[in-house]
């Protein structure tokens, strides 16, 4: 593979809701405007294809990835603007009643280059009454996906996933030059969590994140956080949306400045392997 040079990455920042065809025209719009702006790589958020926390509702009418019409369309639009498009994940029916949230990266000629099923399940009850179990809707995946695409060494993982350092350790062990995680953030978490989380990512790993985000309050009720990001290997923001209002934001990756951080700070190959010791007193 030929070393890779300088491209433009963008953030697509969405606010899906119920009607998945909208969603898919929604998307495909923002993915033109990212393109016209010269983009050759491009992202959108997690479950770019539906937002819905109503499992009954979400079943009626959602198919097996073979049936799923937006795979075509967004095969199209890759192809159409001859760009890298990571749909940041769609909810895919798998058997009855469970789906898995899975990210899709196609190729510029329009074809599936990778797909990832998200590991971590948003399982969690928040402060403020909050409750989600993701897990009774969505089986987990259990695979790490590394994408080596002429761009760049591109790690996919899914929102949640963030807070397991683990999984981009590994990512970033085997090579990734960017780091992707397309995001549903609620919006108490986001406004606690999401650059830090993000920036710790990338700044103990020396990799790009790119961080596209839905945003503001959907159909179903839900609240995310928005403001879609891509950071740099030494921490610094590249780029923000401006709050949670859809749109498209835009930086440049240089794969090489990657590698000058890993270099500065060589963390990735100085692991040591320890053991535990625990004591009472």
């Amino acid at each position: 593979m030929a070393e890779p040079s300088s491209f433009t990455a963008a953030c697509v920042q969405m606010r899906s809701g119920l009607d998945r065809a909208r969603n898919v025209e929604d998307a495909c719009a923002l993915i033109a405007d990212a393109a016209q702006k010269g983009a050759g790589f491009i992202a959108t958020p997690e479950m770019t294809n539906v937002v819905d926390r109503k499992a009954s509702r979400l079943f009626e009418n959602l198919p097996e990835e073979k049936d799923l019409t937006e795979i075509a369309a967004f095969s199209d639009a890759a192809k159409q603007h001859g760009v890298w498009l990571l749909i940041g994940s769609m909810a895919v029916k798998i058997e009855d009643r469970r789906a898995a949230n899975r990210s899709f990266l196609f190729a510029p000629d329009g074809s599936v280059a990778a797909r990832y099923d998200k590991i971590h399940m948003f399982d969690v009850d928040l402060p403020n009454g909050e409750s989600w179990k993701e897990s009774k809707v969505y089986r987990p995946g259990d695979k790490a996906v590394l994408a080596r695409t002429p761009l760049a060494q591109v790690g996919l993982t899914i929102c949640y996933d963030v807070r397991f350092p683990h999984l981009y350790r590994e990512l970033s062990r085997n090579g990734a030059e960017v780091l992707c995680v397309p995001a549903a953030f609620t919006r108490q978490t986001g406004m606690a969590h999401w650059k830090t989380l993000l920036g710790a990512r990338a700044i103990e790993n020396g990799a790009f994140v790119v961080a596209p985000a839905q945003g503001g309050t959907h159909e179903d009720g839900r609240e995310t956080y928005g403001h879609s990001l891509i950071i740099g290997p030494w921490g610094e923001i590249l780029a923000e949306a401006d709050g949670d209002e859809p749109g498209v934001v835009l930086a440049e990756i240089d794969p090489a400045k990657a590698h000058k951080a890993r270099q500065r700070i060589p963390n990735l190959g100085l692991e040591q392997s320890f053991e535990l010791s625990i004591l009472s007193t």
